[in-house]
């Protein structure tokens, strides 16, 4: 723990955020540097709970009690190693999980949480600043080669992981540059794009190989990641759900995906037609995003950045409330009304609404038709959806933004091309060792479990990465989680 006394003495205290006048003109993250003397202060907080439920609601198993108290008394390479000890990339999640790790601490029961998210992003920062963080090749090789699919925070989590364990690992990704969803889909006032570069040295200097503009089954063919000892596909869940309503060959109604990483690349510095496709901009337009989490969020925040000329959030459900719901007592992670710092910045929420038709002249949108709902709960089964009489609306929209989730992996080539089978919900299909019908070819992140969060996608990365040392070596020194441990022997 760190002061016996810490939580009764500091009240849960975050950085500043810049002033949203300020922010909103640039793409930089949001947040101002936050004191040693603070960070000391709420590692402090850290109760000597007995158990440590906040290990339990982090999907990586966080050994977070043990770096906080590392912390409060300053040992500050200590809570490195503790912190490394079950997660490859620190300074991703702590910038971008929603911590539920949070929700579940002790502390939250009947008061506010230890700001654990902070900590661990204000340990990995000052361990890059003292410039601890160094590439770690392994000692010998294995001969083995092992091929990942895809570089988000699950490809990622696996290579470096596989090649620690000595095997050669070679990363493809599809895209130009590296990162996946980090890369394009999150805004860089969310993170910051050189946060990944620094990271991708390091793995380059610890032996992975990486190639971009390396589709699997389009530009690369099937038969090269064949040739490997084994494959990892981390591919992500990037199909989009759609709406399938009156009018939606409009121009100027796109996914939110297409609109986030299109101004990502434009951060980056690419000029407007680097990718092919033109920036899709809201300057001085009625915006409408369609979906309340955080992707609609990153959208608003983009939105307010390019000078929209007015903000609407749909939400098909009720306004939740802000505390937490019976259903969903201590520690579970709450449903509850969030407001990101990107709804601060300006935008009119609107709940428990549905979308029934795009209408608009010449072929562009030019609004939306609503109309307002009730969800029903049904025992065993989704809530029906009730919509109320004389509720019919018209919203001028000039950029509709859809953000209502990905449907699963784009695997319409690959699935044949490689022979694995995918689930009834779209994801590849694998067994509890990560592993597909076809030996030696394996899956984690989204691409496995479906659209979810950061954590789970490195968490994932990690114990398909273990899966694939025991399946080459027939044993692995890699770690793991303990409640989701896997023999040591096949």
């Amino acid at each position: 723990m760190g002061k016996p006394t810490g939580f009764k003495e500091f009240p849960r205290e975050l950085p500043k955020k810049r002033p949203v006048t300020v922010r909103v003109d640039d793409f930089r993250e949001i947040y101002t540097p936050f004191p040693k003397d603070k960070q000391i202060q709420q590692a402090a907080r850290c109760m000597d709970c007995g158990v440590p439920t906040c290990i339990a609601g982090c999907p990586l198993g966080n050994l977070i009690p043990e770096w906080n108290d590392a912390v409060y008394r300053q040992l500050w390479p200590e809570a490195v190693e503790r912190l490394h000890a079950t997660n490859n990339f620190p300074e991703f999640t702590g910038r971008l999980c929603p911590a539920p790790c949070e929700e579940a601490c002790v502390l939250a029961i009947n008061a506010p949480a230890v700001t654990i998210e902070q900590i661990e992003k204000e340990i990995i920062e000052h361990a890059f600043a003292q410039g601890w963080i160094q590439p770690r090749p392994p000692q010998q090789r294995t001969g083995k080669t092992v091929a990942v699919i895809g570089s988000g925070p699950s490809g990622l989590a696996c290579a470096q992981q596989l090649n620690r364990a000595g095997h050669r690992v070679t990363v493809y990704e599809r895209d130009d540059r590296l990162g996946g969803l980090l890369r394009y889909g999150i805004p860089d006032f969310k993170m910051e794009k050189w946060v990944i570069d620094r990271r991708l040295t390091i793995m380059a200097h610890e032996g992975v190989r990486f190639r971009t503009r390396a589709h699997v089954g389009v530009t690369v063919p099937v038969e090269e990641i064949k040739g490997f000892d084994a494959a990892v596909f981390c591919i992500g869940a990037t199909v989009p759900r759609d709406l399938n309503l009156p009018g939606r060959a409009l121009e100027g109604i796109h996914f939110a995906m297409d609109f986030l990483t299109r101004q990502n690349r434009v951060v980056a510095g690419d000029v407007p037609t680097a990718a092919g496709v033109k920036p899709i901009s809201a300057a001085g337009k009625h915006v409408i995003v369609i979906g309340g989490g955080d992707t609609g969020s990153d959208c608003i925040g983009t939105s307010n950045r390019q000078k929209a000329l007015s903000i609407t959030n749909f939400e098909a459900v009720g306004q939740p409330a802000e505390g937490r719901p019976q259903h969903q007592p201590w520690p579970y992670y709450p449903m509850r009304l969030r407001t990101s710092a990107s709804h601060e910045e300006g935008v009119d929420r609107q709940w428990g609404i549905l979308t029934k038709a795009f209408e608009g002249d010449e072929g562009r949108v030019q609004q939306l038709v609503t109309v307002d709902i009730r969800m029903i709960p049904q025992p065993g089964g989704p809530p029906r959806i009730e919509e109320l009489p004389g509720t019919t609306r018209r919203w001028p929209a000039d950029l509709v933004l859809i953000a209502i989730g990905y449907a699963g992996p784009q695997t319409d080539r690959l699935a044949p091309a490689m022979g694995f089978k995918t689930s009834p919900t779209g994801a590849i299909a694998a067994d509890d060792r990560y592993m597909t019908d076809v030996p030696g070819i394996f899956c984690a992140g989204d691409a496995h479990r479906g659209q979810s969060l950061i954590v789970w996608a490195i968490s994932e990365g990690r114990e398909a990465a273990r899966a694939v040392d025991i399946y080459l070596m027939g044993a692995s020194d890699l770690p793991t989680k303990g409640c989701c441990d896997l023999p040591l022997v096949r």
